[in-house]
């Protein structure tokens, strides 16, 4: 099997069999890693292997099987645990990040909200952190606020400041880094401040697992989310790490198998953490290719995968200027965005631009990225959107930059 250790990221490309594709007689540029990451081969073989060598279910099986798919599966959990400085205990898996804040939503949220209280979020959230606490505020008479987004792409502290000074907020959810203009939020000083004014925390941590060096202990919320498939891991897999005194008190999200202690005919109880929040067969196989991703990040190191994405982000920010007319939003200093480059062109729909990319071989996002609110901010109705990972160049930029120039030639612009 393929290794990455000491492996230059010029050769890392390599490692992901489907960026070998031709699309349209052209190298696929795959710059689309903020909806979903490639998967390299070192992931591919560990699900396979599991799947031909140890596939049983875990936690029940005394036979051999058994034993090792749960030690492959809670191995998995102590390895994604440490590569982000958290407790094995309090990491819960879910299906992926929505999952996991919907789990705050429904039994956080359930049992501490009412009338009265207020729920803090950004105007930069992902639907994934905006809808659910729009149900949660509608089931529990809860009110719904939101900070504001400055023309540079940032929050402000000082609005964050008075809104917790007015006594209300029970809970400030805020993304790490915007899968739309990239802003890498201040999270620790956001969670500090919200944590003197009394108030419980929740940071979506998607689009930052992936391209950051840092500790989820350093950032101190009390609850983060993410999600494997954006971390080089496969879908159907995410991430909750919780504060333990938290989760304890708080009532299981899905009920049913394995999240037991004991059941009578007229009652239950629930096993210890993190059981009490995994109801059901367990991602056994995806738990198994989120360990292979996170061993495959980590020998990489994540300094190094940070420094890259800065690079081409810094590169994208200074070639996309040549294109006439196009707007990029967010911050101009590539040091306070993540992998993430929105644009738009005037005259030409994103839609468009997307789709004349891709004769080029070149794949983008289009549309409004699930943040409408966000969108709506910006007075766009959609964006196309670049998003780069460890296996993208300088030159796919480039390539990016020419299909942008063709977009406007087919328009007659």
């Amino acid at each position: 099997m393929a290794t990455v250790a000491n492996k230059p990221l010029s050769e890392v490309r390599a490692d992901f069999p489907v960026l070998e594709r031709a699309v349209n007689g052209r190298p696929l540029a795959y710059l689309d890693s903020a909806a979903t990451s490639q998967k390299p081969v070192q992931v591919l073989a560990a699900m396979d292997r599991y799947y031909r060598e140890s596939n049983a279910n875990v936690h029940r099986g005394v036979y051999e099987l058994g034993r090792e798919a749960t030690e492959l599966f809670e191995g998995a959990r102590e390895r994604v645990a440490e590569f982000v400085g958290w407790e094995p205990k309090t990491t819960v898996f879910t299906r992926n990040a929505t999952e996991a804040i919907n789990l705050v939503a429904y039994s956080w949220g359930g049992s501490n909200l009412g009338p009265g209280d207020e729920v803090l979020i950004t105007e930069m959230e992902h639907h994934s952190n905006l809808v659910p606490w729009q149900e949660a505020c509608r089931r529990t008479g809860a009110r719904l606020r939101y900070l504001t987004v400055s023309d540079e792409g940032k929050l402000s502290l000082d609005e964050l400041d008075r809104v917790l000074a007015e006594g209300r907020v029970r809970l400030v959810a805020v993304t790490h880094v915007s899968n739309v203009i990239g802003t890498i939020n201040p999270v620790a000083e956001i969670v500090a401040r919200a944590r003197a004014a009394g108030a419980v925390t929740l940071v979506d941590g998607s689009q930052a697992v992936p391209q950051l060096p840092f500790s989820v202990s350093d950032v101190d919320a009390d609850f983060y989310a993410w999600t494997g498939h954006k971390a080089l891991g496969p879908t159907g897999i995410g991430v909750l790490h919780g504060r333990r005194e938290l989760l304890e008190s708080m009532p299981p999200f899905l009920s049913g198998g394995h999240m037991i202690s004991a059941v009578d005919f007229d009652s239950s109880t629930w096993d210890e953490l993190p059981a009490k929040f995994e109801a059901g067969t367990s991602p056994i196989a995806e738990a198994v290719g989120l360990g292979a991703a996170i061993d495959y990040l980590d020998a990489i190191g994540m300094e190094n995968v940070r420094a890259h994405e800065r690079d081409l982000t810094a590169y994208a920010l200074a070639r996309l200027p040549e294109v006439p007319g196009i707007h990029v939003p967010g911050p101009a200093d590539a040091d306070a965005r993540g992998g993430v480059v929105s644009f738009a062109i005037d005259g030409v729909h994103p839609h468009d631009i997307a789709e004349i990319c891709d004769r080029s071989g070149v794949a983008v996002r289009a549309g409004h990225h699930c943040a409408q609110p966000l969108m709506r901010r910006m007075g766009v109705p959609a964006t196309a959107r670049a998003s780069f990972h460890v296996y993208n160049t300088r030159e796919e930029v480039d390539r990016l930059v020419e299909a942008l120039h063709e977009a406007r030639r087919v328009f007659g612009l």
